[in-house]
């Protein structure tokens, strides 16, 4: 037996750590999730080593794991996996081939050597769902709930198709959110850098025949007296100004990246994500739809209710729903219905509530969560829509004033200019 030290979410969604006993890793995350609590962290604890292993193929794969540096597994690898994985073992391959065939033919080196050392896991004697928890940044606690149930129910080759759909489900949700973000990320780029060039590479040869006419400020409106502040704000001390400008951006950006990987930034962040103008109701709909889609494929795969809502929690990748489906999942543990404790989280519409009451007193509870995804994913479809048709047409007009400021900041002193001109010349006659 050894040792280990876990950070783990209890029944009430608090942030618990303390030492458990196993005769492995997988053995110590199995008692936790037993005692009803969400594992976030397991480590060997200080003087405890971890039970070595009997398997020589398997030190190789310690060694091996640490050649991962760059690259990931996408989900579309993962769920050519899945539809490849499902085939071959409903035809009658056994698994241990399956991985094999899968590891020659996978185009991702990283999920080839993942798929390797799941194979000599396998081989030892080990459960394929307790060989992939050791990888839980590529098969998420869906993904191994859905093949543990596989296992115990000896289908997995159902819960690996209902793992491809559910994963192509998800690419498509997220490519159309990529792709209606597209055009308004190209055109502010486009922008940003129209206004670079003509604040810093056109004007200032306007501005200079400006001063050589000896203009000055107060001679000047006040639109072009801005530009030219800008103009030569924008340009001074180049390229040290500039470089330190890009540095202090990019330790910024680090550091909210980090900010939010801490709980309470993370929570902050969520919070921020739903109540945005705009995009809140958006972020809303995008969590509500995989959190049904998510509890659907998992109860209809035979995962009990209470195990499915502890992996429904970290997978809606929002703290705020994720505790409120915790805190609802301590009241079903005690009785309560499934809706009612929704309802009162404040994060579910009536509609959702009312629809997974009645799944759940019809007994159809799956079936009516399919159709919740369903519509908030069309929801989610149109919401990107009438968004990308509302943003287009003001960025393009937002586009126009920038330019169109530059523009009317550089002719104004035309005028002036002119009204000198014709006064030189008339007093020259």
């Amino acid at each position: 037996m050894a040792t280990y030290t876990y950070t783990a979410r209890d029944a009430s969604g608090q942030s618990v750590s303390g030492n458990v006993d196993g005769a492995d890793e997988a053995a110590a995350r199995d008692r936790l999730r037993e005692q009803g609590m969400f594992v976030q962290s397991l480590v060997p604890a200080r003087g405890s080593k971890a039970p070595a292993r009997k398997n020589t193929g398997v030190a190789v794969q310690k060694k091996e794991k640490k050649q991962f540096f760059f690259g990931g597994v996408k989900l579309v690898d993962l769920s050519v996996f899945c539809r490849q994985f499902s085939t071959m073992i409903d035809a009658g391959v056994s698994l241990v081939r399956c991985l094999s065939v899968l590891q020659e033919q996978s185009p991702n080196p990283k999920l080839k050597q993942i798929l390797g050392d799941i194979q000599v896991e396998v081989e030892s004697g080990n459960t394929l769902s307790r060989a992939m928890a050791k990888y839980p940044r590529v098969f998420s606690p869906l993904f191994i709930g859905l093949i543990k149930a596989g296992e115990v129910g000896g289908v997995i080759e159902e819960s690996l198709q209902r793992l491809s759909t559910f994963l192509e489900k998800d690419m498509e949700l997220r490519r159309k959110v990529k792709a209606a973000m597209t055009y308004p990320t190209i055109v502010m780029i486009a922008a940003i850098v129209i206004v670079l060039v003509l604040t810093t590479v056109v004007l200032p040869n306007f501005f200079q025949v400006f001063k050589d006419l000896g203009l000055k400020d107060e001679d000047l409106p006040g639109m072009t007296v801005f530009m030219m502040k800008t103009s030569e704000f924008l340009r001074a001390g180049f390229p040290g100004r500039q470089l330190i400008f890009a540095v202090v951006a990019i330790a910024l950006f680090i550091g909210f990246k980090q900010f939010i990987r801490t709980k309470t930034g993370k929570r902050i962040w969520d919070r921020f994500k739903l109540k945005a103008p705009v995009f809140g109701k958006l972020n809303h709909r995008i969590a509500l739809a995989r959190f049904s889609r998510t509890l659907s494929t998992l109860l209809v795969s035979g995962v009990p209710i209470l195990q499915a809502m502890e992996t429904v929690a970290g997978t809606v990748d929002n703290d705020i729903i994720g505790e409120a489906i915790l805190n609802a999942r301590t009241s079903i543990r005690e009785g309560d219905r499934i809706g009612d404790p929704l309802q009162r989280s404040g994060q579910f519409p009536p509609m959702v509530v009312q629809m997974i009451s009645i799944g759940e007193e019809s007994g159809a509870l799956d079936s009516m969560l399919t159709k919740i995804a369903e519509f908030y994913e069309d929801e989610v479809d149109a919401a990107l829509a009438s968004l990308t048709s509302a943003i287009e047409p003001v960025l393009i007009v937002f586009l126009g004033v920038v330019v169109g400021f530059i523009v009317i900041s550089t002719l104004l002193p035309m005028t002036t200019i002119i009204s000198q001109l014709s006064g030189g010349g008339a007093s020259d006659e």
